[in-house]
């Protein structure tokens, strides 16, 4: 798992920029297909503010903020038909962890193992030798209950860590 911020403001500025660059690859980039630029520059700007907010909900103490949040957010950035389902690379992002600790997975009450891992930062085996010890519970339809993996996750570790490096959209340029 990659190496975690020292401190609150480090784990903040990482999940804002994460947040920014989601909400532009997925909502701004083909927004930018069909409106002008002065329109965009006007959404990227608002991003940027509200990208600041939902961060701090998202990594505040209010359990129920964090929720409505983390919702609200996987219900835009994710609109489809399908059930959420994020490949397990999305778990090691500040905004899976974000949602790891604040809802567990979304959608499902139970993983395989390699997702459990995924969103724990661990192989297989470490999920499985994790369930040999209690420290997670087997769900009665095979894998690993989701309840536990965020138990797991709260406990061991604060809901971020410094992600990978993205590639930047052109849409919304740095400040």
């Amino acid at each position: 798992m990659p190496p975690r911020p020292r401190d609150a403001t480090g784990a903040h500025v990482e999940l804002v920029e994460d947040l920014i660059q989601q909400v532009t690859t997925r909502l701004l980039d083909p927004l930018a297909i069909l409106l002008d630029d002065d329109a965009i520059t006007g959404i990227c700007e608002r991003t940027r503010i509200d990208a600041e907010v939902w961060a701090a909900q998202l990594l505040g103490g209010d359990e129920h903020r964090a929720t409505e949040t983390a919702t609200r957010l996987i219900a835009a950035l994710f609109a489809d038909d399908q059930v959420f389902d994020p490949q397990p690379r999305w778990w090691a992002t500040p905004f899976g962890r974000a949602v790891l600790h604040s809802i567990g997975h979304p959608a499902r009450e139970h993983v395989t193992f390699a997702a459990a891992g995924a969103m724990l930062g661990i192989s297989r085996q470490g999920v499985h030798d994790l369930l040999t010890r209690d420290k997670l519970q087997r769900h009665p339809d095979g894998g690993v209950t989701t309840a536990s993996i965020r138990a797991r996750s709260i406990q061991r570790n604060p809901p971020h860590a410094k992600p990978a490096p993205a590639s930047r959209s052109s849409t919304c340029p740095s400040p």
